[in-house]
């Protein structure tokens, strides 16, 4: 059992948060008619969210670096549901929605896997 660092602990918030959000996600589908995921794309995510929200409380809880890779593995498969948006046509809000959540995956990544600050000897 490894002690997780400051940053990786936000960077865990951050993947629990999207996880989360990302859960809720299949209950809000787009209203008929307009833009949005595929249904089949929200569900997935859901799942991929559940997934990545259990393996954050668990890497949380016990510093499991398996877990903590699930929760970075399942994060990034949620990010990349979203990067069609930018190759198909469809209203700026919803590219600049993926552009922001492709941003969070990749701070969230990069935080959860950052080293923790090591103390170096000071010599007299």
């Amino acid at each position: 059992m490894k002690s997780t660092s400051k940053r990786q602990k936000v960077g865990l918030v951050l993947a629990g948060i999207y996880s989360a959000l990302n859960i809720a996600g299949v209950l809000f589908p787009p209203p008929e008619g307009q833009e949005g995921p595929p249904m089949g794309i929200l569900i997935v995510d859901s799942v991929l969210g559940l997934v990545g929200l259990a393996a954050v409380i668990i890497t949380w809880r016990t510093g499991n670096r398996a877990a903590l890779r699930v929760a970075a593995g399942a994060i990034i498969l949620m990010g990349l549901t979203a990067l069609p948006a930018f190759f198909v046509d469809v209203p700026a809000g919803i590219k600049l929605l993926a552009g922001v959540s492709t941003l969070f995956v990749i701070a969230a990544v990069v935080l959860m896997f950052s080293p923790g600050r090591r103390s170096t000897p000071v010599l007299d």
